[in-house]
């Protein structure tokens, strides 16, 4: 069945001209006032940016001038501008509507105008609107959308009204909406908004009572009502979210920090890990900029007490980038503090993103609580088919000779191997066939099958990116000691790499040794695949990183030398490592085995 992805691969390869690019703003930052206490707060309204925290004075070429707690500035040119509303006290949260900035904080007044938490303030003269509430609590987050203000943080009323950490506001009256009132069991630090949905993001258990919802849930933007089928369950508080069609990015804390993608249904796409908390998170042309008090980015998925990378690290000072596979970037601002990047946004039509916070250097240079990154610029991404399949089998043949093609069209016929009474079975499989091997059985005499092509180098990866896979199905019946669903090389003689599933449990992994090197590296699926379901398993070894893909989502990872390099001399092979009678048969079926390498 692989021959149909082959082809739609070679479509899109001819559409990009050859190679899938994707930009990633400069990590040197632009000209821009600094500031002489925290920022929490950042917006962007066309070619102006809004900031919000708690300082005094703004820095413009060595001079200092007052804002108290509110401030804007030219985008293009880091130019002050002479936006300069007052609050009384912390600004925390910023969002922007047409003419109008919404700020919410600590304050109670703006201007001397009484404004208890939140308020609506001109985006040009800087003067407040007629919007005014009694906020009870300390908001935290604020983001508009379908026609609403929405508000999040620790909240008990509105104008008296009770609210339940959450409320949300006419954009055109400004007045309280009756109707939006989910409620939140604690604290919500964090909104983000898309046409059909409203997610929440915080340390909660709870929205609306459902114990399941717990600390990232999504509700209907215009009633409220809770999306129940959407259960991502992050394991720690939730400081930060930015959305798109594709789902939701979330930042979180505890023991170091993650910054984790998730589909629309709440699965998990992809998981960096940082020696600190993560604290913002934002997207832009398809790559996710993350900001914190990390020090260091994970090479893997593990760490240790005190959020200590325990497989590898390397800097990322404050800052990072990831791509949409998510496959740590280069991209490296080193910001510097202790609390460091407290907010992130980004403005699509610039191609610029700013970070605001605590650090008063980036990169060495003088940037004391704002920096604005843009200038993008284009990388090729670690996971792009740059057509560097090495082999691709569907088992859609209809001659039944025990051989199947190469349909990457290097040539690498798999020739099968039967013993005991063996035979070819072909199952069908969507719109093609699937190979199904020999039963479960014990003993010498028990049937094998193994499929396998003859060496040749270009099946060795040495020490470059290395993608493989297979579509699989295994009832629970089939399970046994180890089953190799595909393999090259032997942990002697060159190193290897394999796809396995292990034990009665059915969980896949993904191993590999190098050349002189005894140990097997293995990541190991959390998730069982033996199950009587067909699931696509991929293994991915990327620089000092291997990781295993279920269905499309990261189960594991494991760290790997970043010298290891497989070249070895024996053939691959598919079902087992040989015909002999220790051979890890594998007794289920497997459909488009394929090899990608570069």
């Amino acid at each position: 069945m692989r021959r149909a992805l082959i082809a739609g691969v070679s479509t899109m390869l001819v559409a990009a001209g050859g190679v899938a690019v994707a930009e990633v703003v400069s990590p040197n930052p632009a000209t821009s006032p600094s500031f002489n206490g925290p920022i929490y707060a950042v917006a962007y309204r066309g070619g102006t940016v809004y900031v919000g925290g708690s300082f005094t004075n703004a820095n413009v070429n060595g001079k200092n001038v007052a804002r108290s707690r509110l401030a804007a500035f030219d985008a293009r040119t880091g130019a002050l501008l002479p936006w300069a509303p007052s609050a009384d006290a912390n600004v925390r949260a910023l969002a922007v509507d047409g003419r109008t900035v919404y700020a919410a904080g600590d304050f109670h007044t703006i201007n001397g105008d009484i404004r208890d938490a939140l308020a609506g303030v001109d985006a040009i003269s800087g003067q407040t609107t007629r919007m005014r509430h009694a906020v009870l609590g300390q908001p935290d987050a604020l983001v508009t959308g379908a026609g609403r203000l929405y508000l999040a943080g620790r909240i008990v009323s509105v104008d008296g009204v009770p609210r339940d950490n959450l409320a949300a506001f006419s954009l055109a009256t400004g007045a309280l909406d009756w109707d939006w009132a989910p409620s939140a069991d604690d604290r919500v630090n964090a909104l983000a908004f898309t046409s059909d949905r409203v997610y929440l993001g915080g340390s909660f258990h709870q929205i609306d009572g459902m114990r399941s919802s717990l600390r990232l849930s999504a509700v209907d933007p215009v009633d409220g009502v809770l999306d129940k089928g959407f259960l991502p369950k992050p394991v720690s508080q939730v400081f930060a979210l930015a959305a798109d069609d594709s789902g939701v990015y979330a930042a979180l804390g505890g023991q170091g920090g993650r910054a984790i993608a998730y589909t629309k249904g709440g699965a998990t796409r992809w998981t960096r890990v940082f020696d600190g908390d993560a604290q913002a998170i934002a997207e832009l042309g398809g790559v996710t900029y993350v900001g914190g008090h990390f020090d260091r980015a994970c090479t893997t998925s593990n760490n240790g007490i005190k959020g200590t990378c325990t497989d590898g690290s390397v800097p990322r000072g404050k800052l990072a980038a990831v791509d949409s596979q998510g496959n740590l970037l280069d991209w490296s601002p080193k910001a510097n503090g202790v609390a460091g990047t407290r907010q992130l946004a980004v403005s699509p039509a610039l191609g610029a993103v700013s970070a605001v916070g605590d650090f008063t250097t980036v990169g060495g240079l003088i940037r004391k609580r704002y920096a604005q990154f843009d200038g993008a610029t284009t990388f090729l991404e670690k996971d792009t088919l740059t057509g560097d399949y090495v082999a691709s089998y569907n088992f859609d043949t209809t001659i039944a000779d025990g051989t199947f093609d190469d349909g990457s069209g290097h040539g690498h016929l798999l020739r099968a191997m039967l013993r005991n009474g063996s035979k070819i079975t072909l199952t069908a499989h969507g719109t093609g066939q699937a190979l199904t091997f020999p039963p479960k059985c014990t003993g010498a005499a028990c049937p094998r099958l193994v499929l396998q092509a003859a060496d040749t180098p270009d099946l060795n990866p040495g020490t470059k990116p290395l993608r493989y896979g297979a579509n699989v199905l295994l009832a629970p019946a089939e399970t046994a000691s180890g089953e190799n669903v595909l393999q090259k090389g032997y942990s002697t003689g060159g190193g290897q790499y394999k796809l396995q599933v292990d034990g009665v449990s059915g969980k896949p992994s993904c191993g590999m040794s190098g050349l002189g090197e005894k140990a097997l590296h293995l990541a190991r699926s959390r998730q069982s695949i033996a199950d009587g379901k067909w699931h696509t398993v991929e293994c991915r070894r990327t620089g000092p990183t291997l990781s295993i893909l279920v269905d499309g989502q990261m189960q594991a990872s494991a760290a790997v030398p970043a010298t290891l390099s497989v070249s070895s001399t024996r053939p691959f092979s598919v079902g087992g490592k040989g015909a002999g009678a220790d051979n890890d048969q594998f007794h289920g079926s497997i459909d488009d085995v394929w090899i990608h390498i570069g």
